[in-house]
Parts: C-alpha cells; sequence; structure tokens
C-alpha cells in the first residue's frame, strides 16, 4: 500500500483508535506503546514475572490485527474467576512469548505474526520502568497512583534514561508522519515518550507531528486545563508538535494555543471516544 511512514505514541484505548485510523492512509504503520502501567493484569503479571507492562502493548497489537482473525477477540478475552480472575489471555500470551524468545521486540513481532497486523507495535522501552510525578505535594510514584491526580507539573521515569529498542529510533528516522495521542496526557502520552533518546529523535525528525487532543478533561489528571495547556506540557518535557487535531464538541476547552490547529468532528456519535475513520480523514490530508 503507498502511502507515508507513521509512526504513533502513546498507549491504551487512545492509542488504539489512532492505529485503526493510521492502518486506512498509511503505507507503514510503527505505534510505539508505554510499558509503564503499574496496575490491574499488567501489575500483577510484572510482580510475578518481572517483565514490562504488556497491557497496553496488547491493544495496540489488536488494533492492527487482520479483521476477522481467530485470535483478536481471544486476546482481549479476561478471566472472569479463579487465580487468572482480570487477566487478559493477549497478557498472558505476551509474558509466555517474552519468556519464551527472551526478547521483547521479538516477543511482539511473533504475537503480530499470530494476529496478522499490518504494522508493528514496539514498546518504548525495553526494560521495566516506574512513572514518577512532580505534584504540589511532592513526588509520587507509580502510574496507578498519579492517574488520581489533578496536580500534576510533570513526568519522568525511573530509570531517567531507560534502554529504548533500535528498532524505535530507527521508525522515528524514517518516518514521514508522527502522531501523538490521544490518551492520558502524563501516565500515557508522555510515558511513552520521555525517554531521553526518544526525546531527541522526535524533535530532530523532519516529520510532521501530529498532537491528537483528548475529546474531553480526564478526571482528575487533566481536570481544569485547556488544549493550550495539554500543549504547553509537551513542550515542557521536550516534545514540540507542529499541528493540534481538535474537536472541541464535548467541552475541551481551547485556551492559548500557539501552532496550527484543526478543528474537526471526530466523535463516535457525540461519545467520548474518537472515531477511527473520522480521524483518518482528518490525517490522512496532514501527512
Amino acid at each position: 500500500m503507498k502511502g507515508p511512514k507513521v509512526v504513533v505514541f502513546g498507549g491504551g484505548h487512545g492509542a488504539a483508535s489512532v492505529l485503526r485510523a493510521v492502518r486506512d492512509y498509511a503505507g507503514k504503520v510503527t505505534g510505539v506503546v508505554t510499558v509503564a502501567d503499574d496496575g490491574g493484569s499488567s501489575g500483577r503479571l510484572r510482580n510475578a514475572l518481572d517483565v514490562v507492562a504488556v497491557g497496553d502493548l496488547r491493544r495496540c497489537l489488536v488494533a492492527l490485527a487482520a479483521p476477522g482473525g481467530p485470535w483478536d477477540e481471544l486476546f482481549e478475552h479476561r478471566f472472569s474467576a479463579g487465580t487468572l480472575e482480570g487477566h487478559a489471555v493477549g497478557n498472558l500470551v505476551l509474558a509466555g512469548l517474552i519468556e519464551l524468545h527472551g526478547d521483547l521486540v521479538a516477543a511482539l513481532d511473533a504475537a503480530a505474526n499470530m494476529l496478522g497486523c499490518v504494522g508493528r507495535i514496539l514498546p518504548s522501552t525495553s526494560e521495566p520502568v516506574v512513572l514518577r510525578a512532580q505534584t504540589d505535594d511532592g513526588e509520587v510514584v507509580g502510574q496507578s497512583a498519579i492517574t488520581c491526580r489533578a496536580d500534576i507539573h510533570g513526568v519522568s521515569l525511573e530509570p531517567a534514561t531507560p534502554c529504548v529498542p533500535e528498532e524505535v529510533l530507527r521508525a522515528i528516522s524514517e518516518a514521514e508522519q508522527i502522531v501523538l495521542g490521544p490518551g492520558s496526557l502524563f501516565t500515557s502520552l508522555l510515558a511513552s515518550l520521555i525517554p531521553p533518546r526518544i526525546v531527541e529523535a522526535v524533535d530532530a525528525s523532519p516529520a510532521r507531528k501530529i498532537y491528537v487532543a483528548n475529546l474531553r478533561e480526564q478526571i482528575p489528571e487533566t481536570l481544569g486545563r485547556t488544549l493550550g495547556q495539554h500543549v504547553s506540557a509537551l513542550n515542557i518535557h521536550g516534545v514540540h508538535p507542529d499541528v493540534v487535531v481538535f474537536d472541541p464538541s464535548l467541552g475541551l476547552q481551547r485556551g492559548q494555543v500557539d501552532i496550527e490547529v484543526v478543528e474537526a468532528a471526530l466523535s463516535f456519535n457525540a461519545r467520548p471516544m474518537h472515531d477511527p475513520t473520522r480521524l483518518a480523514a482528518v490525517m490522512s490530508t496532514l501527512a
């Protein structure tokens, strides 16, 4: 398929929505996904097996899976009882593949082959990391705890300079479009972007950098923040988008934004979730 080489940063449902959009117009798709989650099934597997958080990786793999394949629905299935209660099957498969291959990127590539993915999913770091946030009360440690705060000034990782796969840096260097978000501003999007080698590579890239803004405030993480303040938070962490794609219909206030803003209807039936078809229609014109 002809089209631009696109790299998407983020995690969770937001990155999955964008990946579903990007696959419609991109010639090559790479998702770079945070592995800082420490809650739920991912957190339990991190503690038990000393692996990176796999939940966001799983969601993004499924977003690129071949339609109607035998694995995507199974990957998302969660056990409802017993010692496996709450675990997604895909999380367990990924943990098993990591142990089998002894390499995170190889495990993700193997999972992508199982799912018939049209692109590649890579971790933002190849080692487990802990997210830290600076707040009014001092430092808060751990993604789950940080999501409960409305007074976040900035985030960082432990270790401060984690190992970034060379495949990630290569994808950024080849990118013709870099997509940032949507998703939790501090605990998902910035968590995927702040490893120093990623910040430097994205900043040096000549690709157009598009920030897909959230549809509304995330309570409490971005309570009271305008679109302009979202962009400022990215800038403070060394991330400088060229253009913002923004749908104001569900309540996020614009505020003062110093870069290009493209306004469009992006929500799915006026619900607080992005419609991949509408996203694709807008972002394909910005490549």
